[in-house]
This record gives C-alpha cells, sequence and structure tokens, in this order.
C-alpha cells in the first residue's frame, strides 16, 4: 500500500513538474509586439494562456497565424486528417508569430502551415509602415526559425490573401513576390491561397468573405479544396 502511495505522489510531482517546464514556451504576459492594435495586444495574450492550457503534442500537424487561421477552428474536422491544431490568433502580427515559435519548435510538428501579415499592414495608420520588405522578411524568417529547431518539419508558406481595401493591394503583392522569390533558397513551401481568392480587379472575391477581409464558408471551402491534396500527401 505505501509502495503504491509513493508511486502516486512520484507520478503527481512529474506532472507537476512537466506542466511547470513548459511555461518557457510561451510569451510572457508583459511582452509588447510592436505592430499589434489594442484589441490585438489584449487578445494575443487571451489566447496564449488558452494555448498554455492545452499544449501541443509531438507531431501535430500546425496551422499558424492570425484570425483567418483561427476563424477555420476545427482543421482536422475541415480536412478530415487527424492531429491538426490550430494556433491562429485573431489580430496576430509577423512579430508575433515569431515571439511565440518555441512552442512550436519544442513539439516538433509534423508539418505547418503559415499565413500572416495582413495585420502588419491593417493595424496602421499608413499602408507603408512597416514596409512590405519588413513582413516579406519575417515571414521567411518564421520559416527558417522552424526549420533550423526542427528541421524535419515541412513548412508551407501561404501567399497573404487579398481583401477589399484598394490601399493595400500593391503592398499585398510584394509581399507575396517576396515570399514566392526566396522559396527556392530557403526550406519552405509556397502554397498561393492568394490566387484562388483575388478577383479581376485584384481584391478579395466577395462571394468568399463575410467582411472583406475574414471569410466565410465558401471561402473556407476553397481553401480546403485548394489544400487537402497536401495535407492528405502527409505521411
Amino acid at each position: 500500500m505505501n509502495k503504491i502511495i509513493v508511486l502516486i505522489i512520484l507520478f503527481l510531482i512529474s506532472s507537476c513538474t512537466n506542466s511547470v517546464s513548459i511555461e518557457h514556451l510561451y510569451p510572457h504576459e508583459d511582452l509588447v509586439i510592436e505592430n499589434h492594435d489594442d484589441w490585438g495586444e489584449g487578445n494575443y495574450r487571451k489566447v496564449i494562456k488558452e494555448f498554455k492550457s492545452n499544449p501541443l503534442n509531438y507531431g501535430d500537424i500546425v496551422f499558424l497565424g492570425n484570425s483567418i487561421t483561427q476563424g477555420g477552428k476545427n482543421w482536422s474536422e475541415k480536412l478530415d486528417y487527424p492531429n491538426i491544431r490550430n494556433r491562429g490568433i485573431g489580430g496576430d502580427v509577423t512579430d508575433g508569430v515569431l515571439a511565440r515559435l518555441d512552442e512550436i519548435n519544442y513539439f516538433k510538428p509534423k508539418a505547418v502551415f503559415l499565413l500572416i501579415g495582413i495585420n502588419d499592414l491593417w493595424n496602421n495608420y499608413s499602408p507603408d509602415k512597416p514596409s512590405a520588405e519588413y513582413i516579406g522578411n519575417n515571414i521567411i524568417k518564421i520559416a527558417q526559425v522552424i526549420s533550423a529547431q526542427t528541421p524535419k518539419t515541412k513548412i508551407y508558406i501561404q501567399t497573404v490573401l487579398p481583401i477589399e481595401k484598394e490601399k493595400y493591394k500593391n503592398n499585398i503583392l510584394k509581399v507575396n513576390e517576396i515570399i514566392k522569390a526566396n522559396e527556392k533558397e530557403n526550406s519552405y513551401k509556397i502554397i498561393d491561397l492568394y490566387s484562388i481568392f483575388v478577383n479581376e480587379n485584384g481584391l478579395i472575391k466577395k462571394d468568399l468573405s463575410t467582411d472583406g477581409i475574414h471569410l466565410n464558408e465558401k471561402g473556407y471551402d476553397a481553401w480546403v479544396d485548394f489544400i487537402k491534396p497536401i495535407v492528405s500527401s502527409l505521411n
């Protein structure tokens, strides 16, 4: 009986230790990300706490990004593929993703599908600050950091989607050009989501969006149809 009690105590201590040991994988609640807006800053802290309470598992597939990714909710269900985890945070920016890569790298996912960048533009008064070069290079840096820490992880960078506001059109194109131009020199593959969401005027197709930036169910269906062969090929 005493032996059983000792084993239980050791198990509880081990569980507590494991729980504490992953705290360092998440951004500190006092961290300030420059290009977050006020709402995004608060939401970032809130969702990071949720991630802490429900960490990734080794070998998951991770969908990483902002509210557009978060809005897909259960990607495993959408894609009919097991162990896909949603790591989208509404309002997040490229620097916000860079600050939370420790969890991704620690659990060494099978694959990462990244879509990020539009809030870097949207959250600022000028569509030129931060620059398209800054955003594009940050997206590449995200892939480089993941690749360096967990080289067996397959990394897919999805091109930034068009939106309804004309003033962002050229910078979205520039960001996408930068990440495409650097694909061969880096260990990521491009998924050109932009191409299926853009209309003849370079803006998002109205029938795929709820508000000119976020996606409706038809939009998510288009996304799923486009990437499902890639996800299904993962082994």
